[in-house]
């Protein structure tokens, strides 16, 4: 099967993709602001440079795009039809990615929570924020 786009406008709507500020990962980070938590955003001295770092409560948090980090089951994480040994072995090295980023986070005492970006809602949030809380405080 072939792309619905040229090879130059599939370029350029990937490249706008953003890596970082996503709408997913503002909505969790207004919600966790909202309710009393404070957080850095995306440090560069943590392995795989967490979405948000709580440091009161050595917890980090990734906001995963399903389509990216393959959200099991997810009606987001298709594979595209068209360069698909490309696409493969794209998501393959990204999920050996997210394992060892984990493996690292965890080796070093953060504990680390995710949330995907079909997940985004209230209900998922109040988890999340209740996962954060009943981490004992240093």
């Amino acid at each position: 099967m072939t792309d619905i786009v040229d090879r130059a406008t599939r370029s350029r709507m990937m490249s706008g993709i953003r890596g970082r500020d996503t709408k997913p990962e503002i909505i969790v980070r207004k919600y966790l602001h909202a309710q009393g938590l404070r957080y850095r955003i995306a440090p560069k001295d943590l392995p795989g440079k967490p979405d948000i770092v709580l440091p009161k409560y050595h917890t980090v948090v990734f906001v995963h795009g399903c389509f990216w980090h393959r959200h099991p089951g997810c009606r987001y994480a298709a594979t595209p039809a068209s360069n698909r040994d490309f696409w493969q072995i794209k998501f393959k090295q990204n999920l050996a990615r997210d394992i060892r980023v984990r493996s690292q986070l965890a080796k070093h005492g953060w504990k680390v929570l995710i949330v995907w970006e079909c997940e985004v809602s209230t209900e998922r949030l109040q988890w999340l924020v209740s996962e954060i809380r009943s981490i004992h405080q240093p």
